[in-house]
């Protein structure tokens, strides 16, 4: 098995490419060891000393270090951590996992406009996002604010205020005028 690996704008995240699915729909998020006890790959990345963060796509999995912690301490654990997962035939998610669009739940008026917002995240900024090995999902809807949570490398990422204001902002305010500002939301 070869897994390549590939850096992100976020200098405390790497993306790993096993060659193989990794989730067969949506993400997964474990922003912490106690998060990823559904998931028997996420728990054993975890027990790589420095690893904070591990985050799945379809085709990737992102993990973040420790800012005291060196790329070349830790990356051959974490290679060796999902090599040993894959060897071993474990599902990368227990049984009971739902798997989600990730975005939240909007019920009331301002529903066409969400339908929007939700359309536009999942064709033009998910797939772009993702090839940095993050996530953007929809968080809420409040008198022309909206409000993403940035999950993956784009937690925590420094380029991520930009990407939001001048990538993420312009582009729904273009398509969708009832929209005035974009917020991240830390959950």
């Amino acid at each position: 098995m070869f897994i390549q690996t590939e850096s992100t704008p976020n200098p405390a995240t790497l993306k790993f490419l096993p060659g193989q699915t990794v989730l067969e729909v949506g993400t997964a998020d474990f922003p912490s060891a106690e998060t990823s006890a559904k998931s028997p790959l996420a728990s054993r990345i975890f027990a790589v000393e420095g690893v904070t963060g591990v985050f799945f796509g379809i085709d990737f999995v992102t993990v973040t270090k420790a800012d005291a912690v060196e790329w070349d301490h830790v990356k051959p654990a974490i290679l060796g951590a999902i090599m040993e997962h894959y060897q071993s035939g474990e599902p990368v998610m227990d049984e009971g996992h739902q798997a989600s669009s990730g975005h939240a739940e909007h019920t009331g008026e301002d529903g066409e406009i969400v339908g929007q917002i939700k359309t536009l995240l999942d064709t033009r900024v998910r797939p772009a996002v993702a090839q940095d090995g993050g996530d953007i999902t929809f968080h809420g809807f409040d008198r022309g604010v909206v409000y993403l949570h940035m999950q993956g490398a784009c937690a925590g990422c420094p380029s991520s205020t930009l990407t939001l204001k001048m990538g993420i902002e312009n582009l729904l305010r273009h398509y969708i005028p009832e929209v005035v500002e974009v917020r991240p939301v830390n959950t």
